[in-house]
């Protein structure tokens, strides 16, 4: 099975996520640095869609700016917008497999695509 990690090494969650995918056996895992190379926003829309969740869901608002500019409350295009264009506000880690996407927090949800 293949996985794919949106991954940012400096969040404990992120890491615990990818040692999960990791040590399972029959996964190869591969990794992106969303904060290198961020996803766009057609991809992070199908991630979300695929997950059932909506874009203002996936939005990280700790330790972000999200909140003041309004985007809890925006609409699905203006906050695809703001994450491409800044995407510390991409809410960490989201993991596709074959069998669905995740948004893993906590790490234990990657398990329900393994």
């Amino acid at each position: 099975m293949k996985a794919t990690i949106w991954h940012n090494p400096k969040c404990g969650t992120s890491r615990k996520t990818l040692a999960i995918l990791e040590e399972t056996p029959g996964v190869e895992v591969q990794v992106i640095e969303y904060l290198k190379t961020p996803p766009s926003a057609d991809k992070l829309a199908q991630l979300y869609r695929d997950a059932g969740i909506t874009p203002q869901q996936g939005l990280r608002i700790r330790g972000t700016d999200a909140e003041e500019r309004g985007l809890p409350q925006a609409d699905d295009a203006t906050v695809l917008a703001a994450m491409t264009a800044d995407p510390i506000l991409i809410e960490r880690p989201l993991v596709e497999t074959e069998k669905g996407v995740r948004l893993c927090r906590p790490q234990e949800t990657v398990h329900q695509i393994l």
